[in-house]
């Protein structure tokens, strides 16, 4: 009798538990929906939510294209213009694709209901003029056909009379024609810096570089004089040591020359002018 009693006793409780159990559950789930709905209800307020966009440089349509950016929201649920949730690599996407000339781009929030936009311009190292050199192009360095580029060799905008490259001379170079320049990345930009120190060099011998070509692996440095100056790309440093070399025997200054061939090693073939 005592054991039966026993076990109705020792059932009795474990159902008293695990009627505990589902209502510490259910009250559990009931505090979490509520705590889920009154943080959602809490996002919607004006006063977590981004109505002024301020951009450091004044233009108007990087705010517009931020405001775009947050429109809707998350799973129709969390909106995106929320201080706490915006999207910046989605502002910072739009911005870049819309504005190539910009690098870079800081957001930050400076307040519960904004954030501030700080776009960094590219610098432009020179002008992209073309595939190739010519009398057209060499008459003008702002051509129809220039394009400003930085210094990892990205076009970002058409040249302009208002913007002065760090270097004065032009560079061509082969790009695909059925493409828009602006937004392409120059084949040979990795080995610009050491091409165009060479080409700054060159004013060292009394006609300073008007123009720079690359292709097939070739350099033409084009001088104020007239006179072409050829070399292979890469081989910069053999190549300003043969010219210091024939220094004396050439005049780089006077036009007289027509070109000074510096492709093979050691030597230097130059032709005069008839």
């Amino acid at each position: 009798m005592w054991g039966r009693a026993s076990s109705g006793l020792r059932r009795s409780l474990a159902e008293r538990r695990r009627r505990r159990r589902r209502r510490l559950l259910i009250a559990s789930l009931i505090s979490v929906l509520i705590l889920l709905t009154a943080s959602v209800y809490g996002l919607h307020q004006s006063a977590v939510r981004i109505s002024r966009v301020t951009v450091s440089s004044g233009d108007a349509s990087l705010a517009d294209l931020a405001t775009a950016a947050m429109r809707g929201s998350y799973f129709g649920v969390i909106p995106r213009d929320s201080v706490f949730f915006y999207p910046s690599g989605a502002i910072r996407a739009a911005i870049l694709s819309a504005h190539p000339e910009i690098a870079a781009v800081s957001i930050s929030r400076s307040g519960f209901e904004s954030i501030s936009i700080e776009a960094d311009a590219r610098a432009p190292v020179a002008r992209w003029c073309g595939s190739a050199y010519s009398s057209r192009t060499a008459s003008s360095t702002l051509a129809a056909d220039c394009y400003l580029f930085d210094a990892d060799g990205f076009i970002y905008a058409t040249a302009t009379a208002a913007v002065a490259p760090i270097n004065a001379f032009t560079v061509y170079e082969p790009l695909d024609a059925s493409v828009t320049p602006v937004g392409v990345t120059l084949p040979y930009a990795g080995q610009f810096p050491a091409a165009f120190d060479f080409a700054r060099k060159l004013a060292s011998f009394g006609s300073p570089a008007v123009a720079v070509g690359i292709h097939d692996g070739e350099v033409d440095d084009y001088l104020a004089s007239g006179t072409r100056v050829t070399y292979l790309l890469g081989g910069e440093q053999n190549a300003y040591a043969a010219l210091v070399s024939a220094r004396a025997d050439l005049d780089l200054a006077d036009g007289s020359i027509e070109y000074v061939d510096l492709r093979f090693p050691g030597k230097v073939y130059l032709k005069k002018k008839e």
